[in-house]
């Protein structure tokens, strides 16, 4: 789940756009793609866009077993009490010893495994809000807290972004078309580490070019933790992201960022995917997100009444795909590797014999 979340309420959600994108720009580093992938983009989205997106119904808040520990922020009544602000994020980077290293294993362990539950019932007809019951159900079950749910007051388990949402789309009745795209962003709190992954499924065949931008986005991801490692820049992220976005003619969304996150939801350091000038270095130990989002066509966006779901401006395709890493002496391990198919009891079982 993507850094600098919209919260409740528009002022809440225009207030945090404008702090990220003052906090996430750095002075006299600008992404641009060349002028023909420029143009190759603007004709994908006018062949690529489909019906708008459209607001559902809602369901109320899933129950969680009152055994099941949670983290801080969920202790309160309801998603009401989260409408005056978010969570504080973490001001220190997420540094994991051996044990905390385990917890992190058995944390995205759990929540790649999650994913992937949801992503084998992506189809036609299927709503997200049967995607957030299956994400809630796998969690809850095996002793996990969704953390999104009451984070800030979101009011789901899970966020789902059809189409020409970017990100922090909130689960509905609304049923899943042939062609669509849609990112299930799922992390789980378990034994007191967070673990943050999401990935874009294509809802049968997907529309023209749409294969494309959701490929790029995978390429971009993997490209990103292979330039991971002791000592490595974290401005490397950015470049890799940024290259291959112009290479396609996409636009890479500055504003929702990569993050530290362990026994913090949401921690230091602000991981950007676009070229940059930032310092900072990568630590032995370190865990964090890398979660870009790209778009057929503009990267500016705009936020619904709902405070949450954030679309693009021009109503262009969006992808991102996210995992949550921890840096090794070999480089990066990915905490959140999708499991093998059918073998997602064998890898939480094997994450949780590290602990």
């Amino acid at each position: 789940m993507a850094l600098l979340p919209a919260g409740a309420g528009k002022q809440l959600a225009a207030l945090l756009r404008a702090a990220a994108a003052a906090h996430e720009t750095t002075r006299g580093f600008h992404s641009s793609s060349a002028p023909l992938g420029w143009l190759r983009a603007l004709t994908r989205r006018k062949r690529a866009e489909g019906p708008p997106l459209e607001k559902g119904r809602v369901s109320p808040e899933r129950p969680v077993h009152p055994h099941i520990p949670r983290p801080p922020y969920a202790l309160g009544p309801g998603p009401a009490a989260g409408a005056a602000g978010l969570p504080r994020s973490g001001k220190e980077p997420e540094i994991q010893d051996a044990e905390g290293a385990a917890r992190m294993r058995a944390a995205g362990a759990l929540a790649a495994a999650a994913l992937a539950a949801a992503g084998r019932l992506v189809s036609p007809g299927v709503t997200t809000d049967a995607l957030d019951a299956a994400v809630h159900d796998y969690i809850i079950a095996r002793g996990g807290y969704p953390s999104p749910l009451r984070y800030g007051g979101f009011p789901k388990s899970c966020c789902t972004s059809v189409n020409e949402c970017i990100c922090h789309g909130v689960p509905d009745d609304r049923p899943l078309r042939e062609g669509d795209i849609v990112n299930v962003d799922v992390t789980a709190f378990l034994h007191g580490r967070h673990g943050d992954t999401n990935a874009t499924f294509y809802v049968g065949e997907p529309r023209p070019h749409a294969a494309e931008l959701v490929e790029a986005t995978r390429e971009a991801l993997a490209a990103a933790v292979a330039a991971c490692g002791p000592g490595a820049p974290f401005r490397a992220i950015g470049d890799v992201v940024q290259s291959i976005a112009d290479r396609a003619g996409l636009s890479v969304v500055r504003e929702y960022v990569g993050h530290g996150i362990g026994a913090a939801f949401h921690a230091a350091p602000s991981v950007l995917h676009h070229r940059n000038g930032r310092p900072g270095e990568m630590v032995l130990g370190q865990t964090f997100t890398i979660e870009p989002i790209l778009t057929l066509g503009s990267r500016h966006h705009r936020c619904w009444p709902d405070g949450w779901t954030l679309v693009t401006l021009d109503g262009s395709l969006a992808a991102q795909f996210e995992h949550t890493l921890l840096i090794t002496e070999d480089g990066a391990e990915v905490l959140t590797k999708a499991p093998p198919e059918g073998g997602e009891e064998a890898a939480a079982a094997a994450a949780a014999a590290r602990r």
